[in-house]
Order: C-alpha cells, then structure tokens, then sequence
C-alpha cells in the first residue's frame, strides 16, 4: 500500500517527460520551419499572393514577403489589414533585426547607418499595433527599404494613414507594397542596398464578394498632390516589376480590375 505513492509520482513524472520530450521537439520542428522561411499559421490569405519573380517567398507571422538577393530589399511585401487589426496602442519600439527566415541573407541594418536614408517600413508598424509580437515584427531588415526621410515622412505617410481609413470602412483590405527595383539604381552599405526610383501600393477590398481595387505609383520624393493623382492602372505597375499581383483570380475579373484606374467607388 506504501508504494503506491511512488508509482504515482513515478507515472508523473513520465507523463511530464514525455511531454516536455513533444513540446520539444515541436520547437525544433517550428524553429526550422522559421528558418527555412516556410509558413506558420501566417495570417497572410495566401489566394491573394501576387507572383515572385525571384522565387524567395517567406511567411511572417502577420504578413509575406518576396525578397530580391540582388537589390538587398523585398521585392513586395503583402499582408491583410483588418479594421480589428487598428489599434492606437503605443509600443516601444524595437531594434532591428536581420530577417533569418531569408534564405540567401537578408541584408544588416548597419547598411542604412549615415546613408541619409531611413529605414522605410514596406509593412507598416501602425499597421501592426494590434500585438506588442506583430509591431516587432515589422522591425525585420526584409521588411524595410532605404527612403529619404521627407517621402517616408510626407505623401507616403498620407497614403498609409488612408489605407488605414479604407480597412476602417471596409472592413479590411489587402495590401502589397515595394518599391520599383530595376537595374542601375543607386545603392547604400556594403551590401549595395538599392534605393528605388519609385514606390507602389495595391490595395484590394473584398467587401460582401465584391471585388474593387486601387494602385498607387509614387515618384520617390515628398509631394502636396491629392493622393488619387498617384493612381495608376495595376497593368502598369505589373509591366514596371514584372510582378503579377492577383494570379488567382478569375481572368476575366482580374484583366478588368487590373485595366482600369477608376477611383470613384474610393473614398477620398
């Protein structure tokens, strides 16, 4: 009767060990998914997922990117904007950090050091206020491009606090944001970071099934012009970067939507 006690603390302490053994080993197996740039229960909705032209796609936690070994930055990088992701929450804000997840080496923040640039979000951080975990997030060196800081500052900051209004009224849009990476671009750092010429944003709303979306195409310096004069047909953005943004679509749709510049049924 004594020893049964024992036995009880004994089959405990199995049970616990097994446990630990499978917490274990599903961390490993999460650590090298990470790692090798592979998706995690991303929130990113993968049908609206535009093309990769440089065959490197990774899957953060709260958004996707496709990165450019030759321009040191993402090519595009995506994510879905819900009104419940809008949040004033203030975080502090953190280093950055080089993106692992980026198979060939995402590029050091240290190249941006005394560039005259700033680390310009690609993802936004107020995009991301939701979770202290989804800010931080956005402070990976894949997720940011060189910027000069009255742009980054100026219309750019108007166009991603009206995105914000958008998933507000919509009830959530898609996003994918990057800048026009070409050949002979100036570069910064050691790892010869490009600065592009150009920056793009499309935006997609699927409100109640019906589909609309919007482009943007900036010239990489400040501007007073109304946002809606920075709006271009997504076809054009497409033959800039060679990138084809809503694959998954039906063809019919997507080379009507993609086609037109039509603003109207936006709010400005």
């Amino acid at each position: 009767m004594k020893r049964k006690p024992i036995f009880t603390i004994i089959a405990v302490i199995i049970v616990i060990g097994i446990y630990s053994y499978d917490h274990f080993l599903n961390s490993e197996e999460k650590a090298e998914i990470v790692k090798e740039g592979k998706t995690i229960k991303a929130t990113t909705n993968a049908y609206y997922l535009p093309t990769s032209t440089t065959n490197q796609i990774v899957h953060h936690q709260n958004y996707s990117l496709s990165y450019s070994e030759p321009h040191e930055q993402a090519e595009w990088v995506a994510y879905e904007l819900k009104a419940s992701h809008l949040s004033s929450t203030n975080h502090k804000r953190p280093y950055f950090e080089i993106d692992a997840a980026v198979n060939t080496g995402a590029a050091h923040w240290r190249n941006y050091k005394k560039s005259g640039y700033d680390k310009g979000h690609l993802c936004p951080a107020g995009d991301r206020r939701f979770t202290k975990e989804a800010h931080d997030e956005t402070f990976l060196t894949s997720n940011i491009t060189p910027q000069e800081h009255r742009f980054n500052a100026g219309v750019w900051n108007r166009l991603e606090q009206k995105v914000r209004y958008w998933a507000k009224k919509n009830d959530g849009v898609f996003v994918i944001t990057g800048g026009v990476l070409e050949n002979n671009l100036k570069s910064i750092g050691d790892e010869a970071v490009s600065v592009p010429n150009q920056f793009f944003k499309v935006i997609l709303d699927n409100t109640n099934g019906k589909i609309k979306m919007l482009a943007f195409l900036m010239e990489h310096k400040d501007s007073d012009l109304p946002l809606y004069k920075f709006v271009v047909p997504v076809d054009s953005i497409e033959a800039l970067t060679g990138i084809d943004f809503f694959p998954e679509l039906d063809d019919t749709i997507e080379d009507q939507l993609e086609g037109s510049s039509g603003y109207k049924s936006w709010s400005f």
